[in-house]
């Protein structure tokens, strides 16, 4: 009997053992948002409507048409008067930048935001077990990870990637390659830089292609840097964690993959051209995410009464699952949704039923940033928590798109104090302004009676929001 007891007692303390093993296990392979820290250019990199003007003006491969065509798209591209631009924008190089000056824009960000965020959490470049950086259109040899790597001394173990072409959605692929990488090292706990941004420099379009043009109008300088642990040490510490992650591809499909394109003008100028199925592509790519993450965020009740409502509209012959709606709000407190543009962001209101309260962080960044590709919803995420709005428990929803054609989205819940103005320290009371609408549009109203170049490329300005 004593030696059935002690294997009792054996077997009982092997699997209190396993399971708490487990937990640790399952602990140490969660995904901690410690900060991030949105890059703030200099205040002479300025982009306002008349400075776009002056550099429209003096281009000598545009005629008068292509630039009343430019102006027009910037009047009402949702932009406002302190975005942000390269210097070589201010010294009449915008067609001709070298390799050099594009190093240096992205120097200036990384010395700027990566120091500034590992300032703010006390942790050294040493500390970094993995890179992820993600920029989608220079991507020189050595890489930008390895730039990062040498300017601040990181251990020859840190596991460094450096991704290119993923567009605006590359943010939410970056984020879970570094969650990845450190379930990886699980049960060793482990730190993950991720660095998102995008090179304006070598983008400006010197051709006649309007498709090729739309970039102008709607993409600025900005970046950001953030800081991924899968340490529970560190979860007090921790303002977020990561609680799901759906990534959605269309590229299959002919439209969607050369929806968003950089190529080549039939002159041999090399731009990025949006096609007129933009918008459709990144409607069924936003669906096809959407299937997969409402089941997995919405209560059983709210799906239930979507079940109930698509029934009842199928036997009264309404329509089916056309007509029904989902209330996501039953599922996140928050949406950061890219600003990708007005269209974009007008077309995710509608298709979530949200308000104008849910999508005003994504305007605001527009308006205040402009659509800075991969690192804007970090701006958005910046702005609710300048603001005040998120606490703790709140449920963020994270949607980027991107070329490919792809749909990303992420849920983050608030597990520390979010009180920081970040990037919007000096501009954050005066938001939301009293009117988005662009301070020059009486000024240049004339170039929307031009009738000789309205026709091309209409459907292409209509979609710049969906880039």
């Amino acid at each position: 009997m004593e030696l059935i007891a002690l294997l009792l007692v054996l077997l009982v303390a092997v699997a209190a053992y396993s399971a708490m093993a487990a937990a640790s296990r399952r602990r140490r392979s969660r995904c901690y948002l410690l900060d991030y820290v949105c890059y703030k250019p200099p205040d002479d990199r300025k982009f306002s409507t008349e400075t776009m003007r002056a550099v429209l003006d003096r281009s000598q491969r545009l005629d008068a048409p292509a630039r009343r065509f430019l102006l027009r798209v910037v009047l009402r591209s949702g932009l406002g008067e302190h975005t942000y631009v390269p210097r070589t924008f201010f010294t009449g190089r915008e067609d001709c930048p070298t390799h050099q000056d594009c190093l240096d824009e992205m120097d200036f960000f990384f010395h700027d935001a990566v120091a500034e965020l590992l300032a703010r959490t006390g942790l050294g470049p040493r500390d970094v077990d993995v890179l992820v950086v993600n920029v989608s259109t220079f991507h020189p040899a050595p890489s930008l990870a390895s730039r990062i790597v040498r300017a601040y001394g990181m251990r020859d173990d840190v596991a460094s990637y450096n991704l290119s072409g993923m567009g605006c959605a590359g943010v939410l692929v970056a984020v879970d390659l570094a969650r990845n990488a450190l379930r990886a090292r699980s049960p060793r706990p482990a730190l993950a830089l991720v660095v998102s941004a995008e090179c304006i420099a070598p983008n400006w379009y010197t051709g006649q292609d309007r498709s090729m043009m739309l970039g102008h109008c709607l993409f600025r300088c900005g970046g950001s840097a953030a800081l991924l642990t899968s340490d529970p040490a560190l979860l007090g510490r921790a303002k977020m964690e990561l609680r799901l992650m759906v990534r959605t591809t269309v590229a299959a499909d002919d439209d969607a993959h050369s929806a968003i394109v950089h190529r080549e003008d039939h002159e041999g100028r090399v731009g990025i051209s949006l096609s007129k199925s933009l918008p459709k592509v990144a409607v069924r790519a936003f669906t096809a995410n959407i299937k997969s993450l409402a089941p997995r965020i919405l209560p059983a009740t709210e799906l239930a009464r979507f079940a109930a409502a698509v029934a009842c509209r199928k036997l009264l012959r309404r329509g089916g699952a056309a007509g029904a709606t989902i209330n996501f709000k039953a599922g996140a407190d928050h949406f950061c949704l890219h600003p990708g543009g007005v269209a974009v962001i007008d077309a995710v209101k509608r298709s979530m039923g949200l308000e104008e309260r849910d999508v005003e962080p994504s305007r605001m960044m527009l308006h205040r940033w402009g659509n800075t590709s991969a690192s804007s919803v970090w701006y958005v995420l910046s702005y609710m928590e300048a603001k005040g709005r998120l606490k703790r428990g709140d449920r963020v929803l994270m949607v980027g798109f991107g070329s490919g054609f792809k749909c990303n989205s992420c849920v983050w819940e608030v597990t520390g104090d979010m009180a920081d103005k970040g990037a919007w320290a000096d501009c954050i009371n005066s938001y939301p302004p009293a009117s988005l609408a662009n301070p020059y549009m009486e000024k240049y109203g004339c170039t929307n009676g031009a009738q000789d170049d309205d026709a091309p490329a209409g459907s292409n300005a209509r979609a710049l929001g969906d880039a």
